[in-house]
C-alpha cells in the first residue's frame, strides 16, 4: 500500500526507482513509445497468463501492439476476454492463428491474422460465420492428432524416463496419469511443455525433501562421496522444465514415437494437415480477404522462402524475420540471407534481386543439403521471372514480423515485448547500451523510423472564448499553431528492415524468469525477514517526524541570530505559517476556490504529506537563508542589509532560495516544469520583497515605532519568504488548477467515450424505439427487449453514477465538463443530457446499490444517490441549457423531476 501510494504521487525519482526495482524500462510521458510483440502465448495455448493477466503485464512493460497466438483454432470465449482486456488498457492486440502446411518433407507454419473486424463484437460474429467455423473444425482435428504425440511422450515419460529420473536424482517419482496432465493443462493445448512443467513440479518437493539427508551424508562422507553429493546438488539447483524437455522430450530420445514434425501419410492424420502452402494461404484469404499472412522461418533457407514466396502468389504479407525462441535455440541461422532478400524485394531493384537470387541457386549447386537438381531448376525458373515476383510486392511491400514467442515461463529466455530503442526516453536508451544491462538484448534487426508532429484544432472552436485573440496570435511569426492539440507519433519503415548485428535499433523489454528454489544447495537455507525501511513507516508518524526537524532547525537558527525575543521565539512560527498558508490556498485554488463543490470542504483539498514535506524542507532552508546568507556572509561579511541594500540583499536571497528550492524539488523528483517554474519565481519575488520591504519601513515611519529599522534588518529574511511564497502560491495554484483539469479531462474523455459507445450500440439494437424518451423511464415501462438492451442500460446507469461522482466529488470537474459541452455538437450534447435521465429511475437504480452493484457497504453511496441526483440533474441541464426529460422545461435547483425542473 505505501509502494502504490508513493508510485501514485507521480514523482519521477520514485517512480523511476521502482522501475529499477522491478527492471522495467522507463517510457515517455507522452505514451508514444514503439512498443509491440508479434508473437506471444497466453493461457488457451501453452502460456501460463490468461488473456487477462497477459493484457495487464504487456501494459505494465509499457507495449502497445501485441498479437497473441492460437494454434490452430480459437475459443471464441479467450477471443472476448482478450479484446476487453485490450479494449480497457488501450493496448491494440491482434488475434493470430498458426497452421502448419505440408512442404516437401517438413511442415511450415503460417500465422493468420484477420483484420477489419470491429472488436470483439465483430469477432464473435466473424467466427459464426460458416467458413470460418468450418476452418477452426478442421483446426480441432490437427490440434487433436498433434496432441496425440504429447500423450504418447506421456506414456514414455511413465514407462522409461521417470524411472531415468528417479536413478540420476536418488528420487521415488510417481505416475503421471493422463486426467492429472489435463488438469494441470487446464483451458491451453497439451504440449510437452506441459509436460515438462508438470515433471519438474513433482520434482521440486522431493528434492527438497532429500536436502536434509544429502548435507548429514555430505558431512560424514569421504572426498568422493563429498564431490558426488555436490554435483548431485548442482544438477538439482541446474534443473529446470526446458532442460528436462530438451533431455527427455526430443524425437531422437523417442524414437518409437512418429516425430510431428514429419508429415504422415496414415489413416489417422487430418486432411488439413496434408494441405499445401498455396491451397491454406488460399483458403486463409477466402475466409477473410482482408487478413495478414505471415510465414514463420524456424528451420527455413533463402531459397525455401524465395519458392514460397514465389509459389503464393503474393499472399504472403509478413515474414517473422526474428523469433527470439528459435533464434536463441540457433533455429534461425539464415536470417541474415532472408532479410536481405525480403530488402531486395522491397526495394524493387531489379539488380539487386538478381544477384541475389543467383547466389541462392550457387550456394543450392554446391550445398549437399539444398536438394536435387530439379530444386535448382525451380529456383532458375524463379530469376527468368523476376518481374512477376516483384509485382507481387509492387504496391504492398513485404512487412516484417518480430515476435518473443513468449509464454511466460521460461528460466532463460527473455520475457515478450520490444520497443525500438530511439522511440524511449533517454534513461532507457542508455540503460539499453549499458554492456552491465544483462536484462536487454539488442536484436540484430535495423528498421528506420520516422518521428512526426500532428497539429490539430479543437473540435468547437467557434464556441471557445476568446477565438478572436486566438486567430490574432496565430498571424504572429512562429505562433501559427496556437491553440493547437500537439501530439507525437513514431512510425517505423518496415520496408527498410534488414539485418545488421552491429547497429540494432529494436531491444527486448523482458528480462528472465528466476524462480530457481534458493533453498537447493549444501548450505541450510534460512528465509530472510525483511530489513526496516523508514520509507514504509506509519504515515502520521513519518509526517510529525518532517514537522519536528523543520521546526528543530528553524527554532535553532532563529535563537541563534536573533536578539529581540519576539523573533527568537516566534520567528519560526511566523516562519512555518507562510508556508503552511500558501500550501493551503494554492489547494483550494487549484481545486476550484471558491466555485468548489459545496460537498467537499478546505481540508478535502489539502495533501497533509506534501504540506509535511514543504515544511521540512522550507526548516531546512532557514540555516541557509537566515544564518549563511542573512547573518553571515551579508551581514557580517559585507555589512549588507534589507536597509542599506535593498536591491542586492533581495536579489541574493531570493536567488539562493531559488537555487535551494529548484535543488530540492529535483531531489523529490518533481516534474521539470515545477524546478523551472521555481527559478522563475525567484524572479518575480525580488520586484514583490522590495515592495513590501518599502511598505513596512513606511509604516515604521509613519507610526514612529522606535527601532522599527533594526527590526526589519533582523526580519528581512521572513520578507524575502513572504515575497517568495506569495509568487509561489499564485504559479503552484495554477499549476495545481491545471493538474486538476488535465486529471478530470481524462476521467470525462474515457467515461463519455464508454457512454456514447453503449448510447450507440442501443441506438442500433432498437432503431424504432426513442432512447432519449426510454432511458427517463423505469424498466417496467418499457417495452419487452432482450438481455443485451438490459445490459447496456444497467451500463450507462452505472455511467451516470460515475459522472454524477465526478460532477459533486472530482476538483475541478465541474469546469471541465462544461469546456466539453462547449466543444461537443449538438446532436452529442443533446444525447449526453438524455443519457443522464436514467437517474431519474430512483426504485431500480436503489435495487441495484442493494444488490451489491458497490459491494456489502453500500448504504452511504445510495444516500449519496437519493439525495443528490435531482440537484445533480438541475445543474446538467442548467450548464447546458437543455431540459434532460424531453418535454420537460429547466427547473430551479434543488427540486425534484416532478416539478418539471428538465430532471
Amino acid at each position: 500500500a505505501h509502494d502504490f501510494r508513493r508510485a501514485a504521487t507521480g514523482k519521477r525519482r520514485i517512480v523511476r526507482a521502482f522501475l529499477r526495482r522491478y527492471h522495467l524500462l522507463e517510457m515517455p510521458e507522452e505514451w508514444d513509445q514503439l512498443t509491440f510483440d508479434n508473437h506471444v502465448h497466453d493461457a488457451n495455448t501453452k502460456g501460463r497468463k490468461t488473456p487477462t493477466h497477459l493484457i495487464m503485464d504487456a501494459w505494465i512493460k509499457g507495449i502497445r501492439n501485441l498479437t497473441v497466438i492460437y494454434y490452430n483454432f480459437v475459443e471464441p470465449r479467450a477471443v472476448q476476454e482478450l479484446i476487453q482486456a485490450s479494449d480497457i488498457m488501450g493496448i491494440d492486440t491482434r488475434i493470430g492463428v498458426e497452421f502448419k502446411a505440408r512442404y516437401h518433407d517438413r511442415y511450415v507454419e503460417f500465422i493468420w491474422e484477420p483484420i477489419g473486424l470491429d472488436g470483439a463484437q465483430g469477432m464473435a460474429a466473424f467466427l459464426e460465420e460458416e467458413p470460418m467455423r468450418l476452418l477452426m473444425h478442421d483446426g480441432r482435428a490437427a490440434s487433436a492428432h498433434m496432441a496425440k504425440y504429447v500423450f504418447g511422450m506421456l506414456g514414455q515419460y511413465n514407462n522409461a524416463h521417470r524411472h531415468d529420473l528417479s536413478l540420476l536424482f536418488g528420487l521415488e517419482l510417481p505416475e503421471i496419469a493422463e486426467n492429472e496432465f489435463l488438469s494441470f493443462v487446464a483451458a491451453g493445448q497439451p504440449s510437452l511443455l506441459h509436460l515438462a512443467e508438470l515433471v519438474y513440479k513433482q520434482m521440486l518437493p522431493l528434492m527438497l525433501a532429500r536436502l536434509p539427508k544429502l548435507r548429514e551424508e555430505h558431512a560424514k562422507g569421504t572426498a568422493e562421496e563429498k564431490e558426488f553429493i555436490e554435483n548431485l546438488i548442482r544438477h538439482m539447483h541446474g534443473l529446470h522444465p526446458e532442460l528436462i524437455m530438451e533431455t527427455y522430450f526430443t524425437p531422437e530420445k523417442n524414437p518409437g514415437l512418429e516425430n510431428p514434425d514429419i508429415p504422415g501419410n496414415g489413416p489417422g492424420v487430418p486432411e488439413f494437415l496434408q494441405t499445401t502452402p498455396q491451397e491454406l494461404v488460399t483458403r486463409l484469404s477466402t475466409v477473410r480477404p482482408l487478413s495478414r499472412i505471415t510465414l514463420t522461418l524456424s528451420g527455413l533457407r533463402a531459397e525455401d522462402v524465395l519458392e514460397l514466396l514465389h509459389s503464393c502468389t503474393g499472399r504472403i504479407t509478413h515474414l517473422e524475420l526474428f523469433n527470439l525462441k528459435n533464434y536463441a535455440a540457433g533455429k534461425m541461422p539464415h536470417s541474415k540471407a532472408i532479410a536481405d532478400l525480403m530488402f531486395a524485394i522491397n526495394q524493387g531493384s531489379a539488380f539487386a534481386l538478381k544477384r541475389i537470387i543467383r547466389g541462392i541457386i550457387q550456394e543450392c549447386r554446391t550445398s549437399a543439403a539444398a536438394g536435387h537438381g530439379d530444386r535448382c531448376e525451380l529456383l532458375t525458373g524463379i530469376l527468368r521471372d523476376i518481374p512477376k515476383l516483384q509485382s507481387y510486392y509492387a504496391k504492398m511491400p513485404l512487412k516484417t514480423r518480430i515476435g518473443s514467442d513468449s509464454t511466460s515461463r521460461s528460466f532463460r529466455l527473455f520475457g515478450m515485448g520490444f520497443a525500438f530503442i530511439e522511440s524511449l526516453p533517454r534513461s532507457a536508451r542508455k540503460s539499453i547500451r549499458d554492456p552491465k544491462d544483462f536484462l536487454r538484448q539488442v536484436i540484430p534487426l535495423r528498421t528506420d523510423i520516422d518521428s512526426q508532429y500532428t497539429y490539430s484544432l479543437p473540435l468547437r472552436e467557434d464556441l471557445a472564448p476568446k477565438q478572436g485573440l486566438t486567430r490574432l496570435i496565430r498571424k504572429l511569426p512562429g505562433f501559427r499553431f496556437h491553440g493547437y492539440a500537439k501530439t507525437h507519433s513514431w512510425f517505423p519503415r518496415t520496408p527498410t528492415t534488414r539485418y545488421d548485428a552491429a547497429n540494432g535499433s529494436i531491444a527486448t523489454l523482458g528480462g528472465f524468469q528466476r524462480h530457481i528454489p534458493e533453498q537447493i544447495s549444501l548450505q541450510p537455507y534460512e528465509e530472510r525477514s525483511p530489513k526496516p525501511d523508514a520509507f514504509y513507516m506509519n504515515t502520521t508518524l513519518a509526517n510529525a517526524l518532517k514537522v519536528v526537524i523543520g521546526v528543530t532547525l528553524t527554532l535553532a537558527t532563529f535563537s541563534f541570530t536573533q536578539s529581540w525575543w519576539f523573533l527568537a521565539w516566534f520567528g519560526a512560527p511566523i516562519w512555518f505559517a507562510i508556508t503552511g498558508l500558501r500550501n493551503i490556498l494554492q489547494s483550494v485554488l487549484g481545486g476550484g476556490g471558491l466555485k468548489r463543490t459545496p460537498l467537499l470542504r478546505w481540508n478535502d483539498y489539502v495533501s497533509w504529506s506534501r504540506l509535511c514535506d514543504s515544511l521540512l524542507y522550507t526548516g531546512i532552508s532557514v540555516p541557509l537563508l537566515e544564518l549563511v546568507l542573512r547573518w553571515g556572509v551579508l551581514g557580517q561579511v559585507f555589512s549588507i542589509t534589507a536597509v542599506s541594500d535593498p536591491v542586492i540583499f533581495f536579489t541574493v536571497i531570493s536567488a539562493a532560495n531559488g537555487l535551494y528550492i529548484a535543488s530540492h524539488n529535483m531531489f523529490r523528483g518533481l516534474p521539470k516544469e515545477a524546478v523551472i517554474g521555481n527559478l522563475f519565481r525567484s524572479v518575480l519575488s525580488i520586484p514583490l520583497a522590495l515592495v513590501y520591504s518599502t511598505i513596512l519601513l513606511w509604516l515604521v515611519a509613519v507610526l514612529k515605532i522606535e527601532g522599527g529599522v533594526p527590526l526589519l534588518v533582523a526580519g528581512s529574511a521572513i520578507i524575502s519568504k513572504a515575497a517568495s511564497d506569495t509568487v509561489a502560491g499564485i504559479i503552484e495554484g495554477f499549476g495545481d488548477q491545471n493538474t486538476n483539469l488535465r486529471m478530470r479531462n481524462w476521467d470525462y474523455t474515457y467515461k463519455l467515450q464508454q457512454l456514447f459507445t453503449c448510447l450507440a450500440r442501443l441506438e442500433v439494437l432498437l432503431p424504432e424505439e426513442d432512447i432519449s424518451d426510454m432511458l427517463g423511464k423505469d424498466s417496467e415501462k418499457q417495452p419487452r427487449c432482450g438481455s443485451e438492451v438490459a445490459q447496456l442500460q444497467q451500463a450507462i446507469i452505472v455511467h451516470a453514477l460515475d459522472l454524477m461522482y465526478f460532477w459533486m466529488y472530482q476538483p475541478r470537474a465541474r469546469t471541465m465538463l462544461v469546456r466539453i459541452l462547449r466543444q461537443m455538437t449538438p446532436d452529442e450534447r443533446a444525447m449526453f443530457v438524455s443519457s443522464q435521465a436514467v437517474l431519474t429511475r430512483a426504485k431500480e437504480i436503489s435495487r441495484l446499490f442493494v444488490d451489491g452493484i458497490v459491494g456489502n457497504n453500500f448504504s452511504k453511496p445510495l444516500a449519496f444517490f437519493l439525495d443528490l441526483h435531482a440537484e445533480y440533474l438541475n445543474d446538467i441541464s442548467r450548464v447546458s441549457g437543455l431540459p434532460v426529460l424531453p418535454g420537460k422545461g429547466q427547473g430551479s435547483r434543488g427540486g425534484g423531476p416532478e416539478q418539471g425542473n428538465a430532471a
